[in-house]
């Protein structure tokens, strides 16, 4: 990774680094020493803005004073958890290696080794998850003091061990509706709490939102390292192959094995409605504009008379004049009833073909 940061030392274009992130994966099992390296590898190739967020994922299991201290003697200033939930028996299910206690421990320790800034995830919708029980998850990390939360309705893998259990009959498939009913909780808990939803599955308190998460949602700019990594440039997108093997025999042989594609006009438009209706700035319809005239009519189109008929039969929500609205800039928002929906909303506001 280090040679490939090398290699591709110039694909920011001397950009200024504001972010950096550790991710997916499990870097909390890398060595201090190989995160310090990355980092000043980074440091070295690129201008790092003084007040540049470094995230680490890790899992509460990972988690000690130790480490904690040597994590942010390398620069990391902000840390994901992998929390889940706080049930053992759905942890198990879930394939997680740590515990509840060790989670509520995991956050305190990073919390007393002087990092503030702290995010966890939850799931919901996963079999054998009551109301009540989400709840009290919900609660345990808003009574933890930690800034940001992020939650993910639970999906099943082809291969995973809940996928296997529920091959087997002994497990169930996460249900639509609970789902559905336990992300309307999330809401409307953490907004009592004196969260601010800001994307369709993070909130944060004021301030705290993840900067490096909200680059994406906005076009920023990035580069990816190592296997399975994407990278964004503006008008193209790559990714590193996902082989091990063959990722290491290609970089020692100097050549980065990505595949690319040049996006199209329509594939820009699609992703900026698809990243926009995400986020709690809605559609950038500035950046819609610069595509052409045209984008801007049929999007409008699109949200004034078209797929809301599709989201009239859901439970829960009552059907309104139509599911977005426009904020003072001008971008499409989508109403917070619907944000559940954001993907399959915005997949019915994709165009299609290249004119």
């Amino acid at each position: 990774m280090v040679k490939e940061l090398g290699m591709q030392s110039d694909y920011l274009n001397d950009q200024v680094i504001e972010t950096i992130y550790f991710g997916g994966g499990t870097p909390s099992a890398l060595p201090v020493d190989d995160i310090r390296l990355l980092i000043e590898t980074i440091r070295n190739q690129h201008v790092v803005s003084s007040e540049v967020e470094i995230t680490l994922e890790a899992n509460p299991d990972d988690i000690t004073p130790e480490n904690v201290a040597s994590w942010r003697s390398a620069g990391v200033n902000r840390l994901s958890i992998g929390i889940q939930a706080f049930q053992d028996d759905l942890l198990k299910a879930w394939n997680r290696s740590h515990s509840s206690s060790q989670a509520l421990e995991a956050i305190s320790i990073v919390q007393h080794g002087g990092i503030e800034n702290i995010t966890a995830d939850l799931i919901y919708g996963g079999p054998g998850l009551s109301d009540n029980e989400w709840m009290s998850n919900i609660q345990r990390l808003i009574d933890s003091g930690i800034p940001h939360i992020s939650s993910y309705a639970l999906t099943v893998e082809t291969g995973t061990a809940l996928f296997k259990q529920i091959e087997k009959g002994k497990s169930t498939l996460p249900d639509d509706d609970q789902a559905n009913r336990q992300y309307a909780i999330l809401q409307e808990l953490l907004a009592e709490n004196g969260f601010q939803q800001y994307e369709v599955s993070n909130f944060a308190k004021p301030g705290k939102e993840s900067r490096h998460n909200g680059s994406y949602w906005s076009g920023a700019h990035y580069l990816g390292v190592g296997p399975s990594a994407h990278s964004f440039n503006g008008v193209s997108r790559q990714w590193n192959v996902a082989n091990n093997v063959r990722y290491i025999k290609s970089i020692s042989e100097g050549m980065i094995p990505f595949e690319k594609e040049e996006l199209t006009p329509v594939q820009q438009y699609n992703e900026l409605v698809m990243t926009g209706l995400r986020t709690s700035k809605g559609i950038d319809m500035k950046r819609v504009s610069a595509l052409g005239e045209k984008f801007v009519t049929y999007l409008n189109a699109q949200i004034n008379y078209g797929v809301v008929a599709n989201y009239a039969e859901q439970e829960n929500y009552s059907l309104q004049a139509n599911y977005a609205e426009k904020d003072e800039f001008g971008n499409w928002v989508l109403k917070p009833e619907y944000l559940f929906f954001a993907d399959g909303i915005a997949a019915d506001l994709f165009m299609n073909k290249e004119e």
